[in-house]
């Protein structure tokens, strides 16, 4: 992961905490602002902990065993040991559509699934190169920054919907309709914006330190290419659209021209193009 990526993600989640706080400071001051600041630190926490369960029943994934898939439990069990992180527990996703994704809130309590639908699809380099990244999202914790934003989205929200009810600023002062409604109208969408950007930052650190893993870029690549091609086709969308960030790829279409601001994953067409130049020029920092 380049520190460029590390920057960025900072910078869009300090940005979100300062639109928490801007927020809850003009719904009503200090008294609102203090809520807000309880609020998300009891809403961190739960996302902290729980993440990977609530993930997994989403999916509803089954976990296997070494017996049951004996390859695809090899080539996790060589990753983890290549990234110096434990074996994570190892799940099967009943949908066609064919993805990948982890979770969990430390290499110590990770998981790492798969669709039903991508071991037909991908031979075993493939393979390995989509659990590669999905390993570097567990070494990377992004799977707590996903939480993170998650529930600061989720904060900011609360807060904007909160400032309909309760007049800016607090008090005996008049309503002032006009910006609770800019509150309520544009504080949810630049909070969705942050976290489609928070998301996408992420899984170019995933791909690139997912290919210094496997030391193949253009495994993940020819992965990314099989996979766009079978998401695109026929097979619908079965996962829940909550979850969708945290996989391989986004498995909803996304949007073309701004609309791709809003997307949880890069187009995959620049993924590839990354990967690529990662082949071809080993030292090229994402």
């Amino acid at each position: 992961m380049g520190t460029r990526n590390y920057m960025k993600t900072t910078l869009l989640l300090a940005s979100m905490s300062a639109l928490v706080l801007f927020i809850g400071a003009q719904i009503g001051g200090g008294q609102y602002l203090l809520l807000a600041l309880v609020f998300a630190i009891l809403m961190n926490g739960v996302a902290y902990f729980f993440s990977d369960k609530i993930a997994i029943m989403a999916a509803r994934a089954k976990p296997v065993t070494e017996a049951q898939y004996p390859e695809l439990y090899r080539i996790v069990q060589g990753l983890a040991g290549r990234a110096s992180i434990p074996m994570p527990k190892l799940y099967v996703s009943p949908s066609d559509q064919p993805n990948a994704f982890a979770t969990g809130r430390s290499p110590r309590h990770a998981a790492v699934a798969v669709t039903r639908g991508i071991l037909p699809i991908l031979d075993r380099r493939e393979l390995e190169g989509v659990l590669a990244h999905e390993l570097s999202h567990v070494v990377n914790r992004d799977i707590l920054i996903s939480s993170v934003a998650a529930t600061m989205g989720a904060i900011i929200i609360f807060l904007a919907r909160l400032a309909w009810f309760i007049p800016i600023g607090g008090g005996d002062r008049d309503r002032n309709p006009l910006a609770e409604l800019a509150l309520l109208i544009l504080g949810p969408i630049a909070a969705l914006l942050i976290q489609m950007a928070v998301s996408r930052s992420r899984e170019f650190g995933a791909d690139a330190s997912g290919a210094k893993l496997t030391a193949d870029p253009l495994a993940l690549a020819s992965a990314l290419r099989k996979i766009e091609a079978h998401s695109r086709g026929k097979l619908p969308a079965t996962t829940n659209p909550s979850t969708a960030h945290l996989f391989i790829s986004n498995p909803f279409k996304g949007g073309a021209g701004p609309a791709r601001m809003f997307s949880t994953h890069p187009p995959t067409a620049e993924r590839v193009a990354r990967l690529e130049a990662m082949a071809y020029d080993p030292f090229r920092r994402p």
